[in-house]
C-alpha cells in the first residue's frame, strides 16, 4: 500500500453516484439483469466513466464507485449460498428505536423511512457463490484503468458483522458460529480482490453503529460485542497481507443530530487490532472533527496509515480547500505526513439512488479534496 511519500495522496470511501442509465438496473436487485446483452456493456462503460472522473478530479486511490452493486451491503444477497428470502421480514427501521430515534422521534420518523430491501435468512451452511459477479466487477475495473493515471486501486467488500445483522440466522447454533461461518465464506471475496491486484477495503459501519442501534447496550457491552466480530474479520483476513487491506468504519448515511454516535476514544484500540494497513474513519463532520486529538494519546503502529475523512457525506456544504488542508495537517503533524491519506467520511451513494448529496456536489467535494491536499502538501513538504 502506497504511503504519501512526496505529497498527500487522496481517496474516498467507495460508493459514488450512479448515472441514471444504471439506476433502474441496480436498484431492481436483479443481478442477472446486469449480465444481459447491452446492460453488461452499459455497466462497463459507466465504470470506465467513473474511473476517469475520479482521475480528472485529482483522486489518487480510486475504485469502481461500486457501480455493479445495488448497495454496499445488499449486494451480498446474490453472493452467499445457504440463504433464502425471509418471507417473514417486513420493512425495517432500526433508526426509530435507536438512541437517536428516541431522542428525536419526529425527525427520524419524517426523514428515515423503513428499508424495503429484500432480506434473506440463513437456513443452511454458508458458501460463497458470487464468483461470476465478482469477476465481472474486477474485469470491468481492470478495463477501465487502461490509459488512466492513478496511484492505486481499491475495491470495497462488506464485513462479516454487517452481513450478520442484514441476514438473520436460523441455522447456526450461536452468534459466534454464525459470524465465523460468514467470515470463512467472505474470505473468498476478500482474497480474490487482492489476487486481482487491488487493495481490498473492508466496509464495517456496524462496528460503531451497534452502540447507536442498541440503546440497551453499554460501551462495555459494545466493546465485548466488537471483539468477537473483529476476531471473525481477522479470521477471514488471516492469509492476506495487511498492507493490501484498508478498513473503513463510519456511522452510515445519517443526516441527523448524531448526538449518540459512539466516540472514537471508546473503540480506537480495538480498531487497531484489525489486520489492516490503513484505517478509514469519519473525521470531517461536526460530531467527529475534534477527534483528531485522540491520536495524540494513541500510538499508530509502525507502517500503518490513517485515512481520516476530510470531506463529509453528512452535509451538502462543499468544504473549502484551506479547511481541508488544515484537517490534513493536524493528522500529519501527529502521525507523520507519510502516514496520512486524505479521504471522505463515508460513501456518497451507499444505496443506488441515494439523494442525500446531489452528484454535482459530490464532484465538487472531490475536487475540493484534491485542492486541499495540494495546499497541505506544499506546507508539509516546503522544507
Amino acid at each position: 500500500m502506497k504511503h504519501s511519500g512526496d505529497r498527500i495522496l487522496t481517496t474516498h470511501a467507495g460508493s459514488l453516484p450512479r448515472p441514471h442509465e444504471l439506476l433502474d438496473l441496480v436498484k431492481s436487485g436483479d443481478g442477472a439483469a446486469l449480465e444481459q446483452g447491452s446492460n453488461a456493456q452499459r455497466l462497463r462503460s459507466a465504470v470506465g466513466e467513473i474511473v476517469r472522473r475520479q482521475a480528472e478530479l485529482g483522486v489518487d486511490v480510486i475504485d469502481d464507485g461500486e457501480y455493479g452493486k445495488p448497495s454496499f451491503l445488499s449486494y451480498i444477497n446474490e453472493r452467499l449460498g445457504g440463504y433464502e428470502v425471509d418471507t417473514r421480514a417486513g420493512p425495517r427501521n432500526q433508526w426509530l428505536s435507536s438512541r437517536e430515534g428516541r431522542s428525536f422521534p419526529e425527525f427520524y420518523a419524517q426523514t428515515h423511512p423503513a428499508s424495503t430491501h429484500t432480506h434473506m435468512i440463513c437456513t443452511g451452511p454458508i458458501t460463497y457463490k458470487g464468483h461470476a459477479q465478482l469477476k465481472r466487477d474486477i474485469d470491468n475495473l481492470k478495463a477501465a484503468l487502461k490509459g488512466v493515471e492513478f496511484e492505486e486501486v481499491f475495491m470495497p467488500a462488506i464485513s462479516p458483522s454487517n452481513i450478520e445483522d442484514w441476514q438473520k440466522n436460523a441455522y447456526y447454533k450461536s452468534p459466534e458460529e454464525y459470524v465465523f461461518a460468514i467470515a470463512e465464506a467472505m474470505r473468498e471475496e476478500y482474497k480474490a480482490i487482492v489476487d486481482a491486484g487491488f487493495l481490498v477495503q473492508i466496509d464495517d459501519p456496524r462496528l460503531v453503529t451497534y452502540y447507536i442501534i442498541h440503546p440497551e447496550a453499554s460501551i462495555a457491552d459494545c466493546r465485548k460485542w466488537a471483539e468477537l466480530r473483529i476476531a471473525a474479520l481477522n479470521h477471514a483476513l488471516r492469509d492476506i497481507p495487511p498492507e493490501k487491506i484498508r478498513f473503513h468504519t463510519c456511522y452510515g448515511i445519517n443526516m441527523g443530530p448524531r448526538i449518540h454516535d459512539m466516540e472514537l476514544k471508546d473503540i480506537v484500540d480495538l480498531i487497531l487490532k484489525i489486520r489492516a494497513g490503513a484505517y478509514s474513519f469519519e473525521a470531517a463532520n461536526p460530531r467527529h472533527e475534534h477527534e483528531w486529538k485522540v491520536w495524540k494519546n494513541v500510538k499508530l503502529p509502525d507502517g500503518k496509515i490513517l485515512i481520516p475523512g476530510v470531506i463529509s457525506h453528512s452535509t451538502i456544504l462543499v468544504e473549502h480547500p484551506e479547511l481541508i488542508a488544515d484537517r490534513i495537517i493536524r493528522y500529519a503533524e501527529i502521525v507523520g505526513r507519510e502516514n496520512v491519506i486524505a479521504g471522505s467520511d463515508c460513501g456518497f451513494a451507499t444505496f443506488a439512488g441515494s439523494k442525500e448529496v446531489h452528484p454535482s456536489i459530490v464532484w465538487a467535494k472531490l475536487k475540493a479534496l484534491s485542492d486541499g491536499a495540494q495546499i497541505a502538501s506544499k506546507q508539509l513538504w516546503r522544507n
